[in-house]
C-alpha cells in the first residue's frame, strides 16, 4: 500500500522519515528567509533611532550588527509588496478638502495664521513674521497653481523656472532695476543679479575671496548662513565651489522669495531673526553673510547682531554689504557708528573692508576664539550668559541678551576650526559627545548609512534619483544619511526633531545643514517644495505626541507633485501610515516589510 506523506505526519509512523522531513522544513524555511533582505534586525534599526525622553544630551548611536560583504544590487519580487488596495476603514472615510482663502496655493500653516497674529500686541520687533501655529493642525489639502508641471532639472532650474509653478510677478516688477528675477515666456529666469551684485553674484564671490583669501571657498569655509537672500542666487552659485549655504529670509512684501529659491534647487527656509531664536545650535556657522539685508543689527540692545554671534562659529566671519559700510551720508553713517558699538561690545573683529570698482563695499568681521576679549571689555556689557540657564535645543527660546561661553575641549583649550572640506564629513566632529566609545559609535554610525545608501536606497528600491534635486532627512540623527548622498547631485536639509537627543551640532561639523523642528507642527517652508521625503524610526515616538494623519498632510504639503516619501518604520507604523496615504491617492510600495517607498500623485480633491 502506498504510503503518502499525509499519512506519515498524520500517524507519526516511520519515525526516522518524519523526523528527517521536519528538518528539510526548518531548513528550507531558513532558506528562504535568508534570501531575503536582512541587512540588519528591525531591532537593530530601532536601536539606531531610539531616544530616551529623559535625555538631554545626544549619545552615540549604538553599533550596527556587521553587514554582509555581498553586495545586494536589487530587491526579488517576493520581497516587494504593493499596499494600493490595503485601506484601514477608519482611515478610507477621510474626506479631504482644499484650503481656502486667496492664499490657500502657498498656505503655510504657522506662518499664515491670521488669527493669531492680528491678536499680538506688538509688531515692533517682527514677531508677525514668527511661528504662530494654529490648534488642531488644519487638515485641508494644498490647491496646485493651475498649470503646475514637474519641474526643470537641476541644473538648470538654477537659471530658469516654470512661472506656473511659482506664479508671483510682483517681485519681478519690485526688483527688474536689481536684475534679481525676470518673466521670460513661460520662464522666470535668475541672471544671477542682486541690490549689491552689480556685475553678477559670480564676481561677488570672487571679490569676497579676493579680500580674505584665508577664506578659501569650499575648503576652510563650508558652511554658510546668507541672511535676507532674497532669491538666493548667493547660496545657489556657492554650490560650485562645494560651499553649502542656508539661505533665509522672511514671508514678506518681497513675495516668494523663498519660494523662487527652493522651487530652483537652492536650499533655503522661512526665518526671522525677531524675537526668538534662530533654530540652529551655538557656534556652527563658518560664514555668515548679510547683503543689503534690511536688518537693524543694533535693535533691541543688538540682540539680532548678538544672535548671530551665538550660532557664528569662534573664528568664523561675518560679511555685511551694506550702505553704512561706503556712503558718508548722515543716516548711513549713524547706522555705522551703531554698528561699531555693538560689533566692539562683543568683541568682533574687523579683518578686511574695501570697494569695488562699482562703489559696492563690504566689512568682514571675525568672531573671536577665546574669552580674553571679553574678559578685558571695561564693561560687562553685554554680560555673559549664565551656563545654568542655557537650553540645548532653541526652539521657542527668547533671544538672548547676554554672550555665550565659547566651547572647550574637557581640558579647558578652545575648539580648532574643523579640519578643511571634504574631509571633515567623515572626520570626528569637534562637538562629538565625550563617552569613551562614541568617536568609535560614530564611524559605525557612517559605515552603516554608507552601506544602507548605496546597496538599498540607490539600487534596490523604486526610486528615480534622477529627478530629485533636494532631499529633507525628518529625522537626521548624525547626518549619515546625507553624507552618502554626497556624491549625488542633490543637497540634504537635516532636521533634529525636538524630542529626540540632540545631534545638530555634529550635522554641521560634518559640514551638513540643517535645522530643529517639531512634526507635530507645520515646518516654515511652501508647499511643494521637497522632491523627496525620508523618515527613518521618526514615527513611532512621534504618534504619541499628535495623530498620524496630521504628519501625513504635512508631508503631502512640502512634498512636490511626482516626489517621494521613503519611510524605514516597523511594520505596525507602516500599516498605520499606509491607509493615509492612499486615501491622499498616493502609490505605496513595500520592501522586507521595513521600507515603504511612498510617490505623491497630482491629484487634489474637488
Amino acid at each position: 500500500m502506498a504510503i503518502s506523506v499525509g499519512t506519515i505526519f498524520k500517524e507519526r509512523k516511520y519515525p526516522f522519515i518524519f523526523t528527517l522531513s521536519l528538518l528539510f522544513i526548518c531548513v528550507g524555511f531558513l532558506l528562504l528567509t535568508n534570501n531575503q533582505y536582512s541587512y540588519f534586525s528591525i531591532s537593530d534599526l530601532q536601536r539606531l533611532r531610539s531616544v530616551s525622553s529623559s535625555s538631554s544630551a545626544a549619545p552615540p548611536p549604538p553599533r550596527s550588527p556587521e553587514v554582509s560583504s555581498t553586495p545586494i544590487t536589487g530587491m526579488v519580487q517576493d520581497d516587494v509588496v504593493s499596499l494600493n488596495g490595503n485601506d484601514d476603514s477608519a482611515v478610507a472615510e477621510l474626506n479631504w478638502e482644499l484650503c481656502k482663502g486667496p492664499a490657500a496655493v502657498d498656505y503655510i500653516p504657522c506662518l499664515d495664521n491670521m488669527k493669531a497674529i492680528k491678536a499680538l500686541r506688538s509688531r515692533r520687533h517682527m514677531e508677525h513674521r514668527e511661528r504662530h501655529c494654529p490648534e488642531p493642525s488644519p487638515r485641508c489639502l494644498v490647491r496646485l497653481p493651475p498649470g503646475y508641471r514637474v519641474p526643470i532639472p537641476w541644473p538648470k532650474s538654477r537659471d530658469m523656472i516654470w512661472f506656473d509653478n511659482v506664479p508671483h510677478p510682483m517681485l519681478v516688477e519690485y526688483k527688474k532695476d536689481q536684475n534679481w528675477v525676470r518673466k521670460s515666456g513661460d520662464y522666470l529666469v535668475f541672471p544671477g543679479g542682486g541690490t549689491q551684485f552689480k556685475e553678477g553674484v559670480t564676481n561677488y564671490i570672487d571679490f569676497i575671496e579676493k579680500t580674505l583669501p584665508i577664506i578659501k571657498w569650499g575648503k576652510k569655509i563650508r558652511v554658510i548662513l546668507d541672511v535676507g537672500c532674497g532669491v538666493a542666487s548667493f547660496g545657489g552659485y556657492l554650490l560650485d565651489k562645494d560651499v553649502i549655504t542656508m539661505s533665509f529670509a522672511p514671508k514678506d512684501e518681497h513675495e516668494a522669495q523663498i519660494q523662487f529659491a527652493l522651487e530652483r534647487g537652492i536650499p533655503a527656509t522661512l526665518a526671522v531673526i525677531g524675537t526668538q531664536k534662530l533654530t540652529y545650535p551655538d557656534n556652527v556657522y563658518d560664514l555668515i553673510h548679510c547683503a543689503r539685508c534690511r536688518v537693524h543689527w543694533d535693535a533691541n540692545g543688538g540682540r539680532p547682531l548678538m544672535e548671530l554671534n551665538r550660532i557664528l562659529r569662534p573664528g568664523g566671519y561675518f560679511v555685511w554689504s551694506a550702505t553704512p559700510v561706503y556712503r558718508k551720508d548722515e543716516r548711513d553713517q549713524s547706522v555705522w557708528n551703531a554698528m561699531v558699538n555693538v560689533t566692539k561690545s562683543i568683541c568682533w573683529k574687523v579683518v578686511a573692508k574695501t570697494v569695488d570698482l562699482n562703489g559696492i563695499g563690504l566689512v568682514i568681521y571675525q568672531k573671536p576664539v577665546s574669552s580674553s576679549c571679553y574678559e578685558k571689555r571695561k564693561e560687562n556689557n553685554p554680560p555673559m550668559c549664565d551656563i545654568k540657564d542655557k537650553k540645548n535645543i532653541s526652539w521657542y527660546v527668547p533671544l538672548d541678551g547676554c554672550i555665550p561661553q565659547l566651547p572647550a575641549d574637557s581640558m579647558g583649550n578652545s575648539q580648532n576650526w574643523p579640519v578643511s572640506w571634504p574631509q571633515r564629513l567623515s572626520s570626528k566632529p569637534l562637538s562629538l559627545p565625550t563617552e569613551p566609545d562614541a568617536e568609535q559609535m560614530f564611524y559605525e554610525d557612517t559605515k552603516h548609512w554608507s552601506a544602507l545608501v548605496s546597496d538599498v536606497y540607490l539600487e534596490g528600491l523604486a526610486v528615480n534619483w534622477s529627478s530629485i534635486r533636494n532631499v529633507m532627512d525628518m529625522n537626521a540623527g548624525y547626518g549619515g544619511f546625507a553624507a552618502a548622498l554626497i556624491d549625488q547631485p542633490v543637497w540634504v536639509m537635516n532636521v533634529v526633531p525636538i524630542h529626540v537627543p540632540d545631534t545638530l551640532s555634529v550635522i554641521f561639523d560634518r559640514g551638513l545643514i540643517g535645522t530643529y523642528h517639531d512634526w507635530c507642527e507645520s515646518s516654515n517652508t511652501y508647499p511643494r517644495t521637497y522632491d523627496l521625503l525620508h523618515s527613518s524610526f521618526l514615527l513611532g515616538n512621534l504618534t504619541q505626541r499628535c495623530d498620524i494623519i496630521d504628519v501625513a498632510v504635512e508631508m503631502d504639503r512640502i512634498l512636490r507633485p511626482g516626489g517621494w516619501l521613503l519611510v524605514q518604520d516597523t511594520i505596525e507604523i507602516i500599516d498605520k501610515l499606509s491607509p493615509v496615504l492612499h486615501s491622499l491617492h498616493w502609490s505605496t510600495t513595500l520592501y522586507q516589510g521595513q521600507f515603504l517607498v511612498g510617490k505623491k500623485d497630482f491629484w487634489r480633491p474637488t
